[in-house]
């Protein structure tokens, strides 16, 4: 059997298990199907999620029943104010043995794990998040001058309330731009809110069961990383990320005078592994120009900013990067 035969049967087998995941995890986060899938993109490229979203839309319960069901070790934080970075990645302590002598010992903290979530991380200082920084990137943490290495997988889902923002610290772009994609938590519509009513408030409540163990998600990462991508998708993930930036020759009137900054090279790295995720999800063997469009504002979004004046107008990051993307990809099935 050639490679290409085995890496069909691999995508197929992996789309049969994440179809069961999907299935598992809605036994206890109900409806928004789009919530869990771009949950799950975030998982399958090796990334971090950012889940924003008002309080009592089930962000919590999500990501406990992500850890069930991806068979991953989950630690949660509350960020307050008054959180310390210790308090993330541990600290040393002063130990006196049984003949009086003494040694630091380490006491790991709540960082070192598979997947962690950190609920409402703009509520802690910046100090506290920059704690995560080194963890989100390199899957490592330094204390007292020794790098540590972190769970693997490591995953960090974070939640942030879009309304409540007094008493707040904003997390800075550097750290934003860490998180493959931005999850956008709505209300659910009345078919779902009345299913959670009934699944919710009875004597027993249905629970999720194990699909993946840490190693077969490590797999399933790796064989994305194989699936292959035309050419044409390729092109459209660089013309996509770089028409935002409004410093580029060939950005758009409309981009120049909305976008204050754009998306780094860092973008262009998870919107291909994203479109790669997607495709994986819905059980084809290769990403199109279709799921670039359906990934790019969950990918860029948070890697963008607009203006003063944008701002002022009530111009919406929303609509310039689906009106772009739309744009773009029937220019290029035009050509």
């Amino acid at each position: 059997m050639s490679d290409a035969e085995d890496m069909v049967g691999e995508i197929e087998t992996l789309g049969i298990k994440l179809a069961e995941a999907k299935d598992s995890i809605t036994r206890r986060f109900i409806g928004q199907e789009r919530v869990v899938e771009l949950t799950l993109t975030a998982l399958l490229c090796g990334g971090h999620g950012l889940l924003i979203g008002l309080p009592g839309l089930g962000k919590t319960r999500l990501v406990e029943t992500l850890s069930t069901v991806m068979g991953l070790d989950g630690n949660r934080v509350q960020f307050t104010p008054d959180l310390m970075p210790a308090d993330i990645l541990g600290s040393e302590v002063l130990d006196t043995a049984e003949d009086g002598s003494r040694r630091f010992r380490f006491i790991e903290g709540p960082v070192f794990c598979q997947l962690l979530m950190a609920d409402e991380i703009n509520r802690a200082s910046p100090r506290t998040q920059s704690a995560l920084l080194q963890a989100m990137q390199e899957k490592t943490v330094t204390v007292a001058g020794q790098s540590r290495p972190l769970g693997v997988p490591f995953h960090v889902l974070a939640t942030q309330n879009p309304i409540e923002q007094e008493g707040t610290y904003p997390l800075p772009e550097a750290q934003l731009d860490r998180f493959l994609v931005q999850i956008d938590v709505a209300y659910p519509d009345r078919a779902t809110e009345r299913d959670i009513l009934l699944a919710t408030t009875g004597e027993t409540e249905a629970q999720s069961t194990a699909v993946f163990t840490s190693a077969e998600l490590l797999a399933a990462q790796r064989l994305l990383r194989r699936m292959p991508i035309g050419e044409s998708v390729v092109e459209l993930i660089l013309d996509l990320v770089r028409a935002f930036r409004p410093e580029e020759d060939g950005a758009s009137t409309r981009v120049r005078e909305t976008v204050a900054w754009g998306p780094g090279p860092r973008a262009a790295q998870s919107l291909m592994l994203a479109v790669r995720a997607r495709a994986l999800l819905q059980g084809r063997l290769a990403p199109s120009a279709e799921d670039v469009i359906d990934m790019a504002r969950p990918v860029l979004t948070h890697r963008m900013a607009l203006n003063f004046a944008a701002r002022a107008r009530g111009d919406s990051l929303r609509s310039l990067i689906e009106e772009t993307a739309a744009t773009l990809s029937g220019t290029k099935a035009a050509a």
